[in-house]
């Protein structure tokens, strides 16, 4: 074919029509609705949630009880009670954050509370021997979880639920089921019960020349400062340091992080230990709490550690979540054990009202993830 067939056929392709709209096409995407811009900020923001959901609770019992649930001594009391439980939870917030979960938190602490308590009262050991004993114990059953997880391969759920079966068999065997007493630990170990001192913020105060009238009547226990300092330590890790990023990429994606040249594994096993040695101190707080050394005490803790930071807007499946929401998931559980507590219910409704913030607190979660889907 020549040029002077295919010059006029080009020609006529390239013929404008008459009449034609000369306008240049543009492709433009329909910006968000309501509610995936909720989505979106929930996902950037997940303690929101947790957040309002205390807030509503504060002023739903401060309503019902009245003055009653806002008296110092009440409120005070609610922290002391959630201290256990949000230690665990920070515990159990950065073994989440990793897609893991670990269901051995509570009997972790409660032996180390025997091996601290036994080994310094029942066999004489100088509690600057039992003490770092309780702790390594924590730290050890950490690894272990975190080299079953990493080594064989398996879902942190059945390598958890196993351990937490031989840790508590451990626990009866050292312990031979006997409690020790409040009073044995005073005369021997009193450093144990350290956490369980109050402070009377009131007469502190007043002391200082400064009287804050609202505050009296409240109290507070080392254990309760030891948890938040706890909490902040744990936040700093998470939020400014090289290994806390690793933590949330390595729950987010592992293979992505794996890729990035993170070790996944180390991280892992790392989490555990740190989680079992949280726990440790956690123990030391148990103690603090109640008075002498029990084999029995926190049968409910693992639950409870799930619960605060399920809860408190970190997510089950990794890679999203802040200590920070655990703390105000704890909150959120105390809040409303105790204001439906005042307002004569019976205990079965108060884990009623928690079970149904559990699964309402997973469905906000999935509803969520859809976002990154």
């Amino acid at each position: 074919m020549n040029s002077e067939t295919t010059g006029p056929a080009a020609a006529d392709i390239e013929k404008v029509v008459p009449g034609a709209p000369q306008e240049v096409a543009t492709f433009e995407e329909e910006g968000p609705g309501l509610v995936r811009r909720a989505q979106h900020f929930l996902h950037a923001f997940p303690t929101t949630i947790p957040f309002l959901v205390l807030l509503i609770g504060v002023l739903l019992f401060s309503g019902i009880v009245g003055d009653k649930f806002f008296a110092p001594f009440n409120l005070s009391l609610i922290l002391q009670q959630v201290t256990i439980i949000a230690t665990l939870g920070i515990a159990q917030t950065i073994v989440i954050l990793t897609a893991g979960i670990d269901l051995s938190v509570g009997v972790i602490m409660i032996l180390c509370s025997v091996v601290m308590g036994r080994t310094a009262v029942v066999y004489g050991v100088p509690l600057i021997i039992a003490f770092p004993l309780g702790l390594l114990v924590g730290l050890v059953c950490g690894t272990i979880n975190g080299l079953i997880v990493t080594i064989l391969r398996l879902p942190p759920f059945i390598v958890t639920l196993g351990t937490w079966s031989i840790f508590g068999a451990l626990n009866i065997f050292y312990s031979r089921s006997e409690t020790i007493r409040q009073q044995d630990v005073e005369s021997i170990a009193p450093f144990l019960q350290f956490n369980g001192t109050i402070i009377k913020p009131y007469d502190l105060l007043l002391k200082a020349g400064l009287e804050v009238p609202w505050l009296k009547g409240s109290v507070i226990t080392y254990g309760s400062i030891l948890m938040l300092l706890l909490a902040i330590a744990v936040w700093y890790m998470l939020n400014r340091t090289a290994f806390g990023r690793h933590v949330y990429a390595t729950g987010d994606d592992p293979n992505a992080a794996r890729l990035a040249g993170i070790n996944t594994n180390r991280t892992l096993v790392a989490v555990y230990a740190l989680a079992g040695l949280i726990c440790a101190i956690a123990a030391w707080v148990l103690i603090g709490r109640i008075g002498g050394v029990s084999p029995q005490a926190g049968q409910t803790a693992n639950l409870d550690s799930i619960t605060a930071v399920v809860i408190g807007g970190t997510s089950l499946f990794g890679g999203r979540g802040s200590i920070v929401g655990t703390l105000i998931g704890a909150l959120i559980v105390g809040v409303f054990r105790n204001g439906l507590a005042l307002s004569g219910l019976d205990v079965l409704w108060q884990e009623f009202t928690v079970g149904v913030l559990i699964i309402v607190a997973v469905t906000l979660d999935q509803w969520i993830r859809k976002v990154a889907a």
